[in-house]
């Protein structure tokens, strides 16, 4: 075999260890013991969204009887939807999925090759 491809796969290889690993350490970060650690990670998994609590406010401000809150609902609306945009509401679990997702890729990309 040509020793490009070796490198190639050597790094392939790697990779697809440091993935393994990576993704091993995220399952495993929810099932500790420790209270205050599991606190902490759980108020990561659940990470609040601002975008969408600006516009639950903001229909909730187009819905009121009030006639002068409905000026500021549709730009509140507005916010919030670009909120939405550019926090994303990603959780350590969303990261580990994703890490497994791409490591079973990887998996099969070295399956090909050999």
């Amino acid at each position: 075999m040509d020793e490009g491809v070796k490198t190639g796969i050597d790094k392939i290889k790697k990779f697809r260890d440091s993935l393994h690993r990576r993704a091993k350490i995220y399952s495993e970060l929810g099932t500790l013991d420790d209270r205050g650690v599991a606190r902490a990670m759980g108020s990561v998994q659940r990470s609040p969204s601002p975008g969408k609590k600006i516009t639950k406010i903001g229909f909730i401000m187009l819905f009121s009887p009030d006639p002068f809150s409905t000026p500021f609902a549709i730009p509140t609306i507005i916010a919030g939807k670009y909120l939405e945009k550019v926090y994303n509401g990603a959780t350590i679990k969303d990261i580990g999925q994703e890490t497994k997702d791409f490591f079973t890729d990887m998996s099969s990309i070295r399956d090909k090759i050999n």
